[in-house]
């Protein structure tokens, strides 16, 4: 009979990944296949290429499971002898740590632990920090759905479960902190192994898909420093609807938005269409309502979005932690002390243990990536200067440091476990990347100078600007 469906699926076992699995897609109605296997978990990894890599090593199972769904759509499935094998294959975890689960219940048990790694993957499960209890990470995050619920996370790759569920991200961090306050860290924990062979599968093979039209590029996974800016705006939206000590404010015009925290002493000023290379936030803290300012960070309009996400989580965290009586457990949340090599060494310890490049240069302490595509920038003389609003920190991605293509900026009294939060971001997470049209840029200096005095908006309960 023939299919009602023109398209057909090749299945294969990946070149590279011991348990991974590729999918090659030709026909006329070959989209229809690829729609199916996306929402299973599939990744397109070129035209006409889907790898499914799972971080539960389940993936000759699962695409069994998808080749009887394409065929029951009407779609011609191929298994090659070898995929087949590793389908039929019988195995086991060695050590399991729940040995009275029978195999299908092993296999749920991973499966749940898989969505909760693709809800964090695909930005659907915030993580507002992580520790380490024992042999094992936990963390605590929040699902960003309408209503979506707080959650303590516990164990690692194919044996994360939800361990407890909370009302609000508040009452989490609560609770969290109770527990873990002595190994607690902002934002989510760095990848595991399987979870970067997971990564590398989905964009490293050796599958030569049939010649077709010229097509938009599909995204691809880099590091989160190269990673696309994203739509900041829904950004914004998202973290005030997850965030409600934060209150949404427009000023006079509709080219500006305010998220101010109830305490009156955390401001984030976003400023709509802006150029890529300039300034389009700027958070700004103070000691009270009415005092000065006591250090601000600012990020240009094409910072990526994962990384102004990780950044507005910490934010929210520190401070969470600044409006309760201190825990006494050290951690560097203090503003307005001395910047000096501890609390530099603090601020940049990820990107040490990632093997960045550091160099000593006058002013200047340098820390850049393996590839040489970003940066951080201490300037010791600034850290110095009686002016606390010098830009002292200068974090880059591009180019170059001379010609970055974003860049975020940070005052001295910056607090570290900020920047720390930023530094493992860009030593250890990744995002995504789509081919975008050359086009031409105008050209902005960024040498440090003293910012241009602010606007003064008129925002009720503040009576300043940023």
């Amino acid at each position: 009979m023939t299919p009602a469906i023109d398209a057909h699926v090749r299945l294969d076992t990946h070149p590279t990944h011991p348990s991974a699995v590729t999918a090659v897609l030709t026909g006329t109605q070959a989209r229809a296949a690829s729609m199916a296997l996306e929402a299973a978990g599939w990744s397109v990894a070129a035209t006409g290429v889907l790898v499914l890599a799972r971080i539960d090593h389940e993936e000759p199972y699962w695409a069994a499971t998808a080749a009887q769904h394409l065929t029951a759509e009407g779609i011609t499935v191929e298994i090659t002898p070898r995929l087949q094998e590793a389908i039929d294959e019988e195995w086991t975890w060695p050590n399991y740590p729940m040995p009275w689960c029978t195999r299908s219940e092993i296999r749920e048990v991973s499966n749940q632990a898989q969505k909760i790694h693709d809800a964090i993957r695909n930005g659907h499960l915030l993580i507002h920090a992580h520790a380490r209890d024992g042999h094992t990470t936990v963390a605590v995050g929040t699902y960003l759905h309408p209503g979506g619920k707080s959650v303590y996370l516990h164990g690692e790759d194919h044996l994360r479960q939800i361990a407890d569920t909370f009302d609000s991200p508040a009452k989490a961090l609560v609770a969290f902190e109770k527990v873990h306050a002595a190994e607690m860290r902002p934002g989510p924990a760095p990848l595991t192994d399987t979870e970067r062979a997971a990564i590398e599968a989905r964009s490293v093979f050796d599958v030569t898909p049939a010649k077709s039209e010229p097509s938009r590029p599909e995204p691809e996974t880099v590091p989160v420093y190269l990673a696309d800016a994203g739509d900041h705006d829904a950004l914004l939206d998202s973290f005030l609807d997850t965030h409600g000590e934060f209150e949404k404010w427009r000023t006079w015009s509709d080219e500006t938005t305010h998220a101010i925290h109830e305490s009156q002493t955390l401001r984030i000023e976003r400023i709509h269409d802006t150029h890529a290379r300039e300034t389009a936030w700027t958070v700004a803290a103070y000691e009270t309502p009415v005092s000065d300012r006591m250090w601000h960070l600012t990020a240009t309009g094409a910072t990526p979005a994962p990384v102004l996400q990780g950044l507005l989580s910490h934010l929210a965290f520190l401070q969470e932690l600044l409006s309760r009586p201190a825990s006494g457990d050290g951690r560097s949340t203090r503003v307005g002390t001395p910047v000096d090599e501890g609390v530099v060494a603090a601020a940049t310890q990820p990107l040490s243990d990632a093997g960045w490049k550091h160099a000593v240069g006058g002013r200047w302490i340098n820390w850049t990536s393996p590839a040489g595509g970003a940066g951080v920038q201490f300037d010791a003389f600034a850290a110095q200067h009686p002016n606390p609003n010098l830009a002292t920190w200068t974090i880059w991605a591009g180019p170059g440091s001379d010609h970055p293509t974003w860049v975020i900026t940070a005052s001295s009294h910056t607090p570290s476990s900020l920047l720390a939060g930023l530094s493992e971001s860009l030593a250890h997470e990744t995002g995504t990347r789509r081919a975008q049209p050359a086009s031409r840029e105008r050209s902005t200096n960024y040498a440090p100078s003293p910012p241009a005095t602010p606007v003064v908006v008129s925002v009720p309960g503040a009576g300043r600007s940023l």
